[in-house]
């Protein structure tokens, strides 16, 4: 007997980990605060520049373990001649590369933004996503601290373009070459592996406090789920050392600049305190004192960086969905990266810039009810009452579209108008327009108000009231379609063009 043959296997539908889908709501949402974000950065007078979401790996800063897999940390894979590309882990690296490539054409400073997705190939987790988009903002060619601060005072105007109300944000600012000092004492400043551990230690000092710190900063730490991660290695007194000089401290930026001079004893420490104070100075002298604070918990996770970094912290607590208090912390950060362009220049290019964590932050605007999270109206859609008139449709829809507004043709099965307006309503359309041949011997159209109708629907206690009242339904001349059309729009504020 001759076997039954297989039925296919059906390829199963499923998103990657670490990844996720986004419709009209979060796009619309990202698209307004991409904008707002945009008019800031360009009242600056930054300017816009777009680099690809690939680079070879080595341009990134990465670099090959051994010939058959590079750096754990980004994705990346070997073209047809051999060469490791990567995909974009910042958007900080691929600016240096694209600085130093066009270096003799561009103004100095360069002053650039630009805004897209990057890609961690790390463990994805609650919030932690492989894919998320940033928005930087960078100033190459000037050494002087007043591009740090103008950097910190536009991350400020930044937060209050997007709704966050003074008081409920804090830019922090810090050195590292302060860190460095405490380092060189220590005997680690060129121990460049341990040197990286200490500093993503210190960037979590506040999800972890001072004991998981100080973990870190010794053998390592086990999390709650068991994993375990080494820490630097540090003896007692030299884990406290660091501590001191990173732990948070009150008052104002001039009684913590003056607290940091005591607990440095290094030129390369002195030195950075001298920057913060210039950066205070400046945006006390602007206006911004209180919005920006000298904190020296901030060091970044990054290696690259050597002067001024900064963070945007939200101070802001609220709820989750499920009722647990949430704390956004940071939202973005940034600071002096002097050697990144150099790498490929051979001479030195100071840089400075800022990145918003645009994913990160949006999920917070959007607890804090700063983003309208509902979906934007659909098109006006025109409905096919007769299947031999479809062309007349068709130029109702191309009068509409002239005349700036969205509109659709219905293009499914017209046999039943039901599903039709089933449609338009799962469309979001604001109305819909129907014509029969009655309405077109006439030399009119039906204008089906659909939000009207919806609240009149609420309101209407049975079917046979529906159906007598027929409730934000009326007939206009075909030649007033595009003007009464309008007034629908108008009247629920719906933006037409």
């Amino acid at each position: 007997m001759a076997e039954k043959p297989k039925k296919p296997q059906k390829l199963k539908a499923r998103l990657p980990r670490g990844l996720e889908d986004r419709g009209p709501a979060a796009i619309n949402a990202t698209r307004a605060m991409v904008e707002k974000i945009r008019a800031v950065y360009e009242l600056y007078g930054f300017e816009p520049v777009e680099t690809p979401a690939m680079e070879y790996t080595d341009a990134l800063g990465k670099f090959l373990p051994d010939q058959d897999r590079p750096n754990e940390g980004v994705f990346s894979f070997q073209d047809d001649d051999e060469q490791w590309i990567s995909l974009r882990y910042d958007l900080t690296a691929p600016l240096a590369r694209y600085v130093a490539e066009n270096f003799d054409a561009l103004p100095k400073p360069y002053r650039s933004y630009r805004f897209g997705y990057v890609f961690r190939n790390e463990k994805p987790g609650p919030g932690r996503f492989r894919q998320f988009m940033q928005f930087d903002a960078d100033t190459v060619g000037s050494a002087t601290p007043a591009a740090d601060a103008e950097i910190c005072m536009m991350a400020a105007d930044t937060m209050e373009a997007l709704g966050i109300p003074r008081g409920s944000y804090v830019v922090k600012v810090n050195n590292r070459k302060v860190l460095d000092g405490v380092l060189e004492s220590i005997g680690l400043r060129d121990d460049f592996s341990r040197k990286l551990i200490v500093l993503r230690a210190i960037d979590k000092f506040d999800r972890l406090g001072p004991e998981g710190v100080r973990a870190l900063l010794g053998e390592g730490r086990k999390d709650e789920s068991g994993d375990f991660t080494k820490g630097a290695g540090l003896t007692a007194d030299a884990a406290e050392r660091v501590l001191n000089s990173t732990c948070p401290q009150e008052g104002t930026n001039a009684e913590v600049i003056a607290n940091l001079r005591k607990l440095s004893d290094t030129a390369i420490g002195g030195e950075g305190i001298s920057e913060l104070e210039a950066i205070s100075n400046l945006v006390t002298t602007s206006g911004y004192e209180g919005r920006i604070r000298i904190d020296p918990t901030v060091v970044r996770g990054l290696e690259y960086y050597t002067g001024p970094v900064y963070e945007v912290e939200l101070l802001l607590d609220t709820k989750d969905e499920k009722g647990r208090p949430v704390r956004f912390g940071s939202v973005g950060g940034g600071g002096r990266y002097d050697g990144l362009v150099s790498r490929f220049r051979g001479e030195p290019v100071p840089a400075t810039g800022f990145s918003i964590g645009v994913s990160r932050l949006q999920a917070a605007l959007t607890m804090l009810g700063q983003l309208d999270t509902q979906a934007e109206f659909g098109p006006v859609v025109v409905t096919v009452f007769d299947r031999d008139r479809v062309a007349d449709y068709q130029k109702m829809v191309a009068q509409l579209r002239q005349a700036g507004i969205r509109a659709e043709l219905y293009l499914g099965n017209p046999k039943n108008m039901g599903n039709q307006l089933k449609y338009a309503d799962r469309r979001n359309s604001p109305c819909v327009i129907i014509q029969g041949s009655d309405e077109k011997a006439r030399g009119e159209v039906q204008i089906k108000d659909l939000i009207e109708g919806a609240k009149a629907a609420a309101a209407i206690a049975s079917n046979q009231e529906w159906r007598e009242t027929r409730p934000a339904q009326f007939s206009c001349a075909e030649a007033d379609l595009v003007a009464r059309v309008r007034e629908v729009l108008a009247r629920h504020d719906v933006a037409w063009g």
